[in-house]
């Protein structure tokens, strides 16, 4: 299909409803930021108001929500993002405890953090990351998290500042397949350094968790491929999902993936390959339906 025009099956309803609104009010009174508003995700009202409830409603429970930590500035300018690139800014000491305030206030039951690339501290920001869930778990040890960590510049005792804060899933995005790294990643990024990375994290008693984009110029046997590799680094999660473009500034579509065919890769991903959990289709963005990933592996 041509990359000139978005089919049908791009298309999503805006967020509505009683506990969208609540969530959103809250995030406002706290000021922080979840990457869910920035991106604009197409799944934002679903996966805010998709928590399990007594009486078998799936709209009515907790849910989850994306938080964006270490500012809104990254230092890496990837070509598929649409961040704003430098410009950093110091971090501020008390967004851990004000995001562990508002998920308590919001009785979220799973959490995903995410942030910037902060090349420009010691250790990327790790830190940070790790005060955040274990302020998170402070309130409530109950209550799921999930880190969507950069790569710290391969610095593994990063990493392990993260792991050993006791989220229950960390993930972190090779992004695209080997031979597209260059055109799609900032070059500090890189495929060998993100599988280090998730090697460590497979190596702990953390779920290791990833994820693609498709539609920026891969070949199905790159995406086998690459499948093939994160299952020998002990990957167990894959979410699979559509490029699309921020603005014309940015990486071009060059195919709009069919959901037949992101369903296929799903089969080939869990059939195949073995691993426990993907989620795969045109909407699915990494941290989509998080909380339900989560439950599948426990």
């Amino acid at each position: 299909m041509s990359r000139s025009r978005k089919p049908d099956w791009l298309r999503s309803s805006l967020p509505a409803g009683r506990r969208f609104g609540e969530i959103r009010d809250t995030l406002e009174d706290y000021g922080l930021t979840t990457v869910c508003e920035e991106a604009n995700c197409p799944n934002l009202g679903e996966c805010w108001s998709g928590g399990s409830h007594p009486n078998g409603d799936s709209t009515a429970g907790p849910g989850t929500a994306t938080f964006m930590l270490m500012g809104e500035r990254c230092s890496r300018g990837c070509s598929f993002c649409d961040v704003s690139t430098g410009g950093m800014e110091s971090l501020d000491p008390d967004e851990p405890a004000r995001v562990a305030d508002a998920v308590a206030d919001i009785g979220l039951d799973y959490v995903v953090l995410t942030s910037v690339d902060r090349d420009d501290l010691d250790d990327g920001g790790a830190a940070h990351i790790a005060e955040t869930v274990r302020e998170i778990k402070r309130r409530d040890p109950d209550i799921g998290v999930e880190t969507l960590i950069p790569d710290f510049g391969g610095d593994h005792e990063a990493v392990r500042k993260v792991l050993d804060a006791g989220p229950e899933v960390v993930a972190h995005n090779v992004e695209t397949v080997p031979r597209l790294q260059s055109r799609v990643r900032d070059p500090r990024a890189g495929y060998g350094q993100s599988l280090d990375v998730l090697a460590e994290i497979a190596a702990s008693d953390v779920h290791a968790k990833t994820s693609l984009m498709l539609g920026v110029g891969e070949y199905a046997h790159e995406v086998y491929t690459a499948m093939a590799d994160l299952r020998e680094v002990g990957v167990e999660a894959l979410t699979l999902g559509q490029y699309l473009r921020p603005s014309e500034s940015h990486l071009p579509v060059e195919r709009y993936v069919h959901p037949s065919t992101f369903e296929t890769w799903r089969e080939v991903a869990e059939e195949r390959f073995d691993f426990r959990y993907c989620a795969a289709g045109p909407l699915v963005r990494s941290s989509y339906r998080a909380g339900e990933f989560y439950r599948n592996l426990a």
